[in-house]
């Protein structure tokens, strides 16, 4: 459906958009979705930092592989 609209089509709907809403509500619009874009990109690198934060905290509990479950039992 969208496939045939072409730039004609696009620049006459841009056209009547900036009629209907007039050019300062299109740029307060704009405004706030970047506001709502840079809060989301914040909130994004904050949850990265706590989570890397609290795996700091995390300790290695692998056991030693020179040392076999098997043989340990049998000393």
């Amino acid at each position: 459906m969208l496939n045939n609209i072409g730039l004609p089509g696009l620049l006459l709907i841009a056209v009547v958009v900036l009629v209907l809403f007039g050019r300062g509500k299109i740029s307060s619009l704009m405004g706030e979705v970047g506001k709502g874009i840079t809060a989301f990109k914040r909130g994004v690198d904050d949850g990265k930092k706590e989570l890397d934060d609290s795996f700091g905290d995390a300790r290695d509990v692998t056991p030693d592989a020179s040392v076999d479950k098997a043989d340990k039992d049998k000393v």
